[in-house]
Order: structure tokens, then C-alpha cells, then sequence
């Protein structure tokens, strides 16, 4: 079939505007990442006189990062769309995230939908596979205290244990407040096959929208974090009332994505742009941790309830475009989310002038020494 002059010039927009992006993501990195760590090393004097302001800077800048991440996608017409519970109700309390895991998009979605959700950004710790260690932003989550895993079951044992070191030195020496993780243990595509088979075998649902989720880092990251006594209990409706300051986890938000049509964003279309405009669709529930059971064989079952409950929410979403309303509500409430042209403009400016002070500062010192 012969291609049209529009077409050809659609291709060739496509193809170019991608271009334009890449080069414009790899100038991105080339002057935010570094200026970060370079920031970092002229403050190691602060870590140590006093340690909460070093993490309270190192945080800002890391919340500065991520939200360049996400002006990627904001500037592709990536956006979001929130349901359910108003997480930032509890943005100041230590909470655990669970989210559904489809493609590698999903990250870049959650570094967009949580900038606006107060100080949250910058105290949160990821738990991530040990492969994106290895990529342009694994030094930034290194400093920034996150963990990497690495699935397998030969490697599991010990992981946890690591988990649980990890957790145990940097949670609450750097101020963290959220935890964030993905208890499935892979992409859909990747495991779909697999749970449904083990499904099977247990006589558990069958489901196509998620799959089962590992219980391990789950149940470490509870017997880790959660305080004795945790009074906190969420209000009816999209509230949610504080009634403790009671240190340790106090909350577990079971965090649902989908995408329309179910397909997902990856982060090659997240970089070039190459997709039509999409509005992603996040909803939230907030539990309180007193209500999730300790014992592993009680944790195991609330923790495959909360997936079923994905699969029907996401059942529901494909069907008809929207989330179910919450119990006790009527209507579905949507929450359009937003982020400030301006205020992206600016952190990509500052990123770009560090870029070029540290490079003028090297300069001097080498024109100096040589």
C-alpha cells in the first residue's frame, strides 16, 4: 500500500520530535546526575556536623530529579488521573506502597503522581530489581539509601536478610517516610503465566489483570517498621484521620495502575514521546497497618486479597474507563493530577546552570594545576 505524503510527513515528525527528545533526556542526564553527586561531595563536612540537614538537602535534590523524570512524560502529554483514597492525608506518616507491576512506565508514573503529595518524594525508599543498579540513575538511588533486589529463588533467603540490614540502617536514620514496592516480583507479561499455573495448583483465583504476589519483602518490611501499638484508623470516604503520632509504619496504601486499552508505557515511550498523548489511571486504598495480620500464613491470604481486588478493579476499569466508587459512595471521584510548567522549567534550568558551574570549576582547577 502506498504511503501518503501526510503520512511520510506524520513518520517523519514522529521520528524527529523522538530524536529531539533523546538528545534533550541524555543532555538531561549528563548535567542533573552529576551535579547531584557532586553536590553531595561538597557536603560530606554537613553529613557529619549534622547529618538530618545533609539528608534533608540530598532530598530535595532527589525530589528535583525524579520530578525532571517526570517532565519527560508531563511534556508528552503522559498524565494522571487519581481514584479512590487522598493519600496525601497521610503524606507526613510512615507508610508501605504496594503497587501492581506492568511495565517499566509504572515508575515513571509513580514519580509523577507523588510529586505533589507533599515531602513524600524526597523521604521515600524504593525497593527495585538489582538491574537498574547498573543503569544511568542507579548512583542516585544508591546514595539516596534505596535497595535492590535480586529475584530468584536460589537468591531469596539471603536477600531478605539484606532487607531487613537495609532497612534497619538507612529507614529511620534518613528520615524516610514511604516505602515503595512491587510484591509481584516482575512484569505482568513475565509472571502472568507462571501464578496462573500456580493458581491452579492451589486452587486460588485465576487471574489475567495481575498476579499472586511474593510475600517476603512484604513481611520483613512489617516486622522491620511497624511500631508495637499503631492507632491509626482511615475515616470513611477519601479521608483520612490521624489519631496517633506513634513512630513506625502506620499505614499500607495498596496502589492500582492502568493503563487504557491495557497497555502500558515503558520508559523507551516515556524518553521519545513516539505515543499519543495517555492519561494513566492510579488508584489508591489506605489501610491501617494495625488491621493487617503479622502471622505469615494470615499475611499471605490479606495480601493476595488485596490482588484480587486489583483484578477486579481493573476488570471493572477495562470495561467501562473508570474505577468502582469507593464503599459508601455512589459516584467514582477522579482526581485530575497536575504539575506546574513553570516550576519543571525551572528545576530543568537550575540543573542545566549546576551543569555548567561544575564544568567551569573543573576548568579553572585544571587550567590551575596545569
Amino acid at each position: 500500500m502506498a504511503v501518503t505524503l501526510e503520512q511520510a510527513r506524520r513518520v517523519g515528525y514522529t521520528c524527529l520530535k523522538a530524536l529531539l527528545r533523546f538528545a534533550f533526556m541524555v543532555a538531561n542526564n549528563l548535567v542533573a546526575i552529576p551535579s547531584y553527586v557532586l553536590y553531595l561531595i561538597v557536603l560530606q563536612p554537613l553529613r557529619v556536623l549534622d547529618s538530618k540537614s545533609f539528608w534533608y538537602i540530598e532530598g530535595v535534590l532527589f525530589k528535583w530529579l525524579l520530578a525532571m523524570v517526570a517532565s519527560w512524560g508531563w511534556w508528552a502529554g503522559y498524565t494522571v488521573v487519581e481514584w479512590g483514597d487522598d493519600v496525601k492525608a497521610v503524606s507526613e506518616d510512615e507508610a508501605m506502597v504496594l503497587v501492581n507491576h506492568q511495565a517499566t512506565g509504572d515508575v515513571c508514573t509513580l514519580m509523577m503522581c507523588l510529586q505533589d503529595k507533599g515531602t513524600v518524594v524526597r523521604q521515600m525508599m524504593w525497593l527495585m530489581d538489582h538491574i537498574f543498579k547498573y543503569t544511568n540513575f542507579g548512583i542516585v538511588s544508591l546514595i539516596h539509601g534505596d535497595f535492590f533486589i535480586r529475584q530468584g529463588r536460589a537468591h531469596r533467603d539471603q536477600q531478605l536478610v539484606l532487607l531487613k540490614e537495609h532497612l534497619e540502617k538507612y529507614y529511620r536514620s534518613r528520615n524516610r517516610k514511604w516505602i515503595v514496592l512491587f510484591p509481584e516480583g516482575g512484569f505482568l507479561r513475565k509472571r502472568r503465566e507462571t501464578s496462573q499455573a500456580f493458581a491452579k495448583k492451589n486452587n486460588l483465583p485465576f487471574l489475567k489483570h495481575v498476579t499472586l504476589p511474593r510475600l517476603g519483602a512484604t513481611q520483613v518490611i512489617l516486622k522491620t517498621l511497624v511500631a508495637p501499638q499503631e492507632n491509626g484508623t482511615p475515616a470513611g470516604g477519601d479521608a483520612v484521620i490521624k489519631e496517633s503520632k506513634a513512630k513506625g509504619l502506620q499505614w499500607v496504601i495498596d496502589t492500582t495502575i492502568a493503563y487504557p486499552k491495557g497497555e502500558p508505557l515503558d520508559i523507551q515511550t516515556w524518553i521519545l514521546g513516539y505515543r499519543q498523548p495517555t492519561v494513566t489511571h492510579v488508584h489508591y486504598r489506605i489501610f491501617p497497618v494495625k488491621d493487617v495480620p503479622a502471622e505469615p500464613e494470615a499475611l499471605t491470604h490479606w495480601l493476595y486479597q488485596r490482588f484480587i481486588e486489583k483484578e477486579d478493579l481493573l476488570t471493572h476499569f477495562y470495561e467501562t474507563g473508570a474505577f468502582p466508587p469507593l464503599q459508601g459512595q455512589t459516584k467514582a471521584i477522579s482526581r485530575e493530577m497536575t504539575l506546574s510548567n513553570l516550576w519543571l522549567v525551572g528545576i530543568q534550568s537550575l540543573a542545566f546552570l549546576s551543569g555548567g558551574m561544575w564544568y567551569c570549576i573543573f576548568q579553572y582547577f585544571y587550567h590551575c594545576l596545569f
